[in-house]
């Protein structure tokens, strides 16, 4: 079995699945999370023994830095989609790596890899990407061999993307086009991240360099649209919204998120201003820009894996006919 690599973040969508890729491998795991008693399920992820779960907050320094003793690498995927409460992009995405990585650094632990996205940008309008691209280089101040991998839209199971149009679509008889839906998206499989993010600890020659991490194909937000409704089977309009519109329908997301802060039980916001602010930049692999082929990994596409997730939208679910028997088709 490999040394012990603490991973932060590790009990969410994409940290979960770099969780399995790193047991896979044979690392021993410290998974590091506010919450620990929401976290045990990853410790049948791997053999007994192989996982632990401890608590910690990358806003805390004395519980980062325990969680770090003994370790030989260093996996950061913490991340927000919306600001809520304490849980700002500030925090969570731009100081949290950068804590991390200084205290690593102070341990002597070399392998560092952070868990960024497509579209970080120290000049954008967007807060999200800018604390992204503060964050990255707050890691590589610290450690300057760290591997930095920036992901498109994630898909999978417990995706905040496909999931969150799908259950729109089940309640409203439309679903917006944000800006006319013409942005476009390289959506990828969570397994491929988590693999390139197992890989990049792996492998020494990809210290210090930064990959983007996209599906095979690109899609305009329209057409992802389109891809949903036909496998959940409901028929709903599409309506182009115009960027000031749905700055407006961001803002009512804006105050959505702030009351969840507040109040735990309110469900997250379709949408918040700043998101839509990203919606207006293309979210794929950059031109000449290292990706998963670099890392030894075919990329899945989204058309295999959605139907074993979306099926809970059909209106029958998984025995939900998507389309009529021959003989009714006929009649």
């Amino acid at each position: 079995m490999r040394g012990l690599v603490t991973i932060f973040g590790g009990s969410g969508f994409v940290g979960g699945q770099i969780v399995r890729a790193l047991a896979r491998q044979g690392w021993r795991i410290r998974v590091a999370v506010r919450r620990p008693w929401r976290a045990y399920r990853l410790r049948l992820l791997g053999d007994v023994g192989q996982i632990e779960i401890v608590q910690a907050n990358v806003r805390a320094p004395d519980t980062v830095e325990r969680a770090l003793e003994g370790a030989e690498a260093v996996v950061y995927a913490v991340g927000v989609l919306f600001e809520s409460g304490a849980q700002t992009f500030q925090t969570a995405q731009a100081d949290g790596p950068r804590l991390v990585a200084e205290a690593a650094a102070r341990l002597g632990i070399g392998p560092f890899a952070l868990v960024s996205a497509i579209g970080a940008d120290a000049d954008s309008a967007s807060k999200y990407a800018r604390a992204k691209a503060e964050g990255e280089a707050g890691v590589r101040a610290a450690i300057p061999g760290a591997v930095i991998l920036r992901p498109s839209v994630v898909f999978g199971p417990e995706d905040q993307f496909f999931n969150r149009f799908a259950a729109m679509a089940v309640i409203s008889p439309a679903l917006p086009l944000i800006g006319g839906g013409h942005t476009r998206m390289q959506p990828v499989f969570v397994a491929d991240v988590a693999r390139a993010v197992a890989q990049s600890l792996a492998d020494e020659t990809t210290a210090g360099r930064t990959f983007e991490l996209g599906g095979p194909t690109v899609y305009s937000f329209r057409r992802l649209m389109e891809i949903t409704l036909k496998e959940i089977g409901r028929e709903r309009m599409l309506i182009p919204l115009p960027w000031g519109l749905a700055g407006l329908m961001g803002s009512a997301g804006d105050v959505q998120a702030a009351m969840r802060g507040a109040v735990g039980l309110i469900p997250p916001p379709p949408i918040t201003t700043d998101q839509v602010t990203l919606l207006k930049t293309d979210n794929v692999v950059g031109a000449g820009m290292p990706g998963l082929p670099e890392l030894g990994i075919t990329a899945v596409p989204i058309e295999p894996i959605i139907p074993t997730y979306l099926y809970r939208y059909r209106k029958g679910g998984q025995y939900a006919d998507l389309e009529p028997p021959p003989e009714v088709a006929r009649a």
